[in-house]
Order: structure tokens, then C-alpha cells, then sequence
């Protein structure tokens, strides 16, 4: 079940809150919170569930033995990191490390990966570790900490938050105050920027650079060759600006939707995306791109490693295994590895030889950054690298590509509207604007209620409405960060 289906938005989630409404005191609340979050994960394969409750089982005890014997703290910590790690090791990376070693058994091929275990198993590792910090106490109810993990708002593709950021508002006992404007508003524009945006995106580079399926079919390699091969310059930047807008409206769109449901209930979640493409380096960009998994490398890995506070020679280590970690937890596949070193290896440029250049010249820094990411989609797309380096070489015409095609120029000319938007929603544009806006009528008593009626009333039910009337009939609606 994805946020952006029909059965959510009138089914599932209608009923949540009417459930929720009912409830008179916030452990009945949480109690409800917890049933819904069980059916909503339960609804891919139920017996994942059982996964996700032995891993916070084991987060919950481990935690409390950790506060309990601060002595052994250390060794409570590390057997939790151990369960977790091996859990989501055997589901997720038990292929990949075989095929180091051999043939990969035939019970490994059909290990199914299930739903959002890289988020909550990220999520309850940093909940031990904040306990043992200090910095959080641990939970007392094993319920409780399951509620943290499963809340289905953000289980399946975060945004990853932390227990120490979410504890008070959900465990405290005191009244949770609902921001339903916010809310809904958030929710709605969400949905919108998912369906009428990211959706079409995703088709139109599939139509040009191949879809997932295609490309993944290693009967059709020489074809898919041929196809990379002698797809245009044009059509070839065309496809994969196409797909990097689809991979952040996409994302980003399943992130405003999470914060938008916890601002209905009253519970605050970190930003996770600030308009990336906007950077002008890989540093900055980092900094605006799922922040909640930057930051986390950074608390969890980077500094423990010794951070940039070393020699040189230990911070490019400590950058190196941040950068390899990030790519791995994207996806069990030597891509995503080589898409992590690929940000490390302009990371590790921009900041020994780039990085006064990139000050100097903003307007070619911003296409510098633009280029690099692209590129680096390419890599993040093709699990096959042999079709990945095809298209790549094909963005600069050295396959002996034509510069643009017929069905290039088509295909530019009758999305240029689609794609004209999708940049804009990719600006803080519309953001400076409602805040300008929002300036203006603040001192004009009616001007502001008249505001208010149109941003968090009409503006949201004609978003859902439109919404809605895409998704009848509408086959073409995959969440991409469920795969991982």
C-alpha cells in the first residue's frame, strides 16, 4: 500500500484518523497509532511483520540492559548492532556477498527483501545508541518502542527519525496538539507533486532510457545496448533529467505526505529534503539531500570514526566508509557501491583542490554539481554497469550518437510543460513566494483570513481532487525508495 493509492487516501488512512479522533487520552491513542502501523506493513507479506517486532524486541531489551548495566553498556550496544546487522545482512545483502564467493544458491535468489528494513533498522540501531549516549531514556514498554518503529507515516521510506527527536510528543503523556492546516496542506501538496509530477517524469524517462524491468531483463542486453547506444545526445539528457526529477519529487513528495500526516496528529518529523539541486557543490548538495540519512552517517559513522578532527589521511578513510556504507544501504548491488564512491571521489576533490575554483564562478559551480549528479543517476539507475558506462558515453556522443532525433524533439516538445513545472517545483521558488506572500497580508486582518482560506482550504481539496482524478485508472504509480 502506498500513500499515493486510492485505497490509502479514502480507506486506510480516513479510517486511521476516525480511530484516532475517537481516542480520549494518548496512550489510547499510540494503542491505535500501533494497530494501523501493524495492518499498513502487514499489507505487503504479513510475515515481515513478524521481522520488524523481534528486531524492536530486540532493541527494547538491549536498551534497557544498557541502562540498566551501564558497565556492560558497550557489549548490549554491539548485540544489538549485531541482530540488526545480520538480520537486514541475510535479507538484504545475502546475494551479494555469495556472488563473491561463487554461484548464488538458489534459496538466496528468492530471499524477498522486506519493506523499509533499511529505515527502521537504521532507526532502532540509533535508539540503543542514544540510550547509551545519554542522550535518551530507554522505553520501558517493549509497545512503545514497536509504535516507534512501525509508525506507518515514515516505516516504509522514512524519513529516518530519531527516538530522542519524537519521544516526548509520542510517549509523554501529555496532549498532542493537532496542526490540521499545516497538516493537510503539507499532505495535500505531497500527493499532488507525487502524482501529477513525479508519475509522468518516471514515464517519460522509461520511454527514453529504459524502465527498471527493461533494463534488468538480461535476455534483452544486446538489445538494451543498441538502444542506449543510439538513443541521441538530446534524448539521452533529455531521459536522465527526466528520471532525477522523478527521483526527487518522488521521494521528496513521500516525505511531505510523511510530515504532513504527523503534523494532523501533533508530531513534529525533520525535514528530510532543501531543494538540492539548487547546490552549487556535492558537499552542499549532501546537506540538502535525505538529510535524515546524511545526518545519521554523519552521528552514527563519520564522527565515531574520528570525523575531519585527524590527519588527512584518516578523515579520507573515515570519508571513504561513509561514502561505501551510503551507496550499500541503497541497494544490494555493485551500482550502488560505485554511485557512493563516485560522490566520495568529488567530495575528496572539491575539498583538496575544487573548492576555492567553485567560490569563485556560482554560475558554472551549480552546472559543475547538475552534471555530476546526473551522471551519477545514471550509475544509481543500471544495476547492469556495462548499460550504465553505454549511456553515459551516449550524454557526450561518443557512442557515435546523433546530437538529437525525431523522437527526441517529440518527446521534448510534448513535455516541455511537464518538465517546465517539475523544475519549478524543484526551486524554493513557490516557497519565497507563499512566505513573501504571507508577509504582505499578515498586518490586513481580512487579507490574511482570505489567505489562510485559499492556502489551507481550497488550494488542498482541489490538489486532492486533481490527484484523485489521475489515480482512477492510472496503473503507473511506484513509490522508488520502497526498494530499499
Amino acid at each position: 500500500m502506498v500513500f499515493s493509492s486510492l485505497i490509502f487516501l479514502y480507506g486506510f488512512f480516513s479510517l486511521s484518523l476516525a480511530g484516532y479522533a475517537l481516542c480520549r487520552t494518548q496512550k489510547q491513542q499510540n494503542v491505535v497509532l500501533l494497530l494501523f502501523s501493524l495492518v499498513f506493513y502487514a499489507w505487503g507479506d504479513p510475515k515481515y511483520t513478524l521481522l520488524l517486532m523481534f528486531m524492536a524486541f530486540a532493541s527494547w531489551f538491549c536498551a534497557l540492559r544498557v541502562e540498566a548495566q551501564p558497565e556492560k553498556g558497550k557489549l548490549w550496544v554491539l548485540l544489538a548492532a549485531v541482530v540488526d546487522i545480520s538480520l537486514i545482512g541475510y535479507f538484504k545483502y545475502a546475494g551479494l556477498i555469495c556472488g563473491l564467493f561463487g554461484p548464488v544458491p538458489e534459496f538466496i535468489q528468492k530471499i524477498a527483501l522486506p519493506i523499509g528494513i533499511s529505515f527502521y533498522t537504521f532507526q532502532l540501531l540509533t535508539y540503543v545508541v542514544d540510550v547509551y549516549r545519554g542522550d535518551a531514556q530507554a522505553q520501558k514498554s517493549y509497545w512503545n518502542v514497536l509504535l516507534y518503529a512501525a509508525l506507518f507515516h515514515q516505516c516504509i521510506a522514512g524519513p529516518i527519525v530519531r527516538y530522542k527527536t519524537i519521544d516526548r510528543e509520542l510517549f509523554s503523556g501529555e496532549t498532542r496538539q493537532p496542526e490540521w492546516a499545516v497538516g493537510v496542506s503539507r499532505f495535500c501538496g505531497g500527493l499532488a507533486k507525487k502524482v501529477l509530477l513525479a508519475n509522468p517524469c518516471g514515464a517519460l524517462a522509461d520511454s527514453l532510457i529504459l524502465s527498471d524491468s527493461v533494463a534488468s531483463d538480461a535476455a534483452q542486453f544486446a538489445a538494451n545496448t543498441e538502444i542506449l547506444s543510439s538513443i541521441s545526445v538530446l534524448g539521452a539528457w533529455v531521459g536522465i533529467g527526466a528520471y532525477a526529477l522523478h527521483i526527487y519529487l518522488d521521494f521528496s513528495a513521500y516525505s511531505d505526505m510523511a510530515i504532513g500526516m504527523g503534523r494532523m496528529l501533533g508530531l513534529h518529523y525533520l525535514e528530510n529534503f532543501n531543494y538540492p539541486y539548487i547546490s552549487r557543490t556535492v558537499t552542499e548538495f549532501w546537506r540538502r539531500w535525505h538529510m535524515s540519512l546524511s545526518t545519521f552517517f554523519r552521528d552514527y559513522v563519520y564522527i565515531p570514526l574520528g570525523g575531519s578532527r585527524c590527519s588527512k589521511g584518516r578523515m579520507v578513510f573515515n570519508t571513504f566508509v561513509v561514502w561505501a556504507l551510503t551507496g550499500i544501504w541503497h541497494g544490494a548491488s555493485w551500482n550502488f557501491l560505485l554511485w557512493g564512491l563516485w560522490f566520495f571521489l568529488f567530495l575528496m576533490l572539491e575539498r583538496f583542490l575544487l573548492k576555492k575554483w567553485l567560490e569563485k564562478v556560482p554560475v558554472l559551480s551549480n552546472l559543475y554539481l547538475l552534471t555530476v549528479v546526473l551522471v551519477g543517476w545514471v550509475i544509481f539507475r543500471f544495476t547492469n554497469a556495462e548499460l550504465g558506462w553505454t549511456l553515459v558515453r551516449s550524454l557526450f556522443g561518443a557512442n557515435g550518437n546523433a546530437l538529437t532525433s525525431f523522437t527526441a524533439e517529440i518527446q521534448l516538445q510534448s513535455n516541455s510543460y511537464l518538465l517546465i513545472v517539475s523544475v519549478l517545483a524543484s526551486l524554493p521558488l513557490a516557497k519565497n513566494l507563499r512566505i513573501w506572500a504571507e508577509g504582505c497580508v499578515q498586518s490586513h486582518g481580512a487579507l490574511s483570513k482570505v489567505w489562510n482560506v485559499c492556502f489551507y482550504s481550497i488550494i488542498p481539496v482541489i490538489l486532492l481532487l486533481l490527484s484523485t482524478a489521475c489515480l482512477v485508472g492510472d496503473s503507473y504509480n511506484p513509490f522508488i525508495y520502497f526498494q530499499f
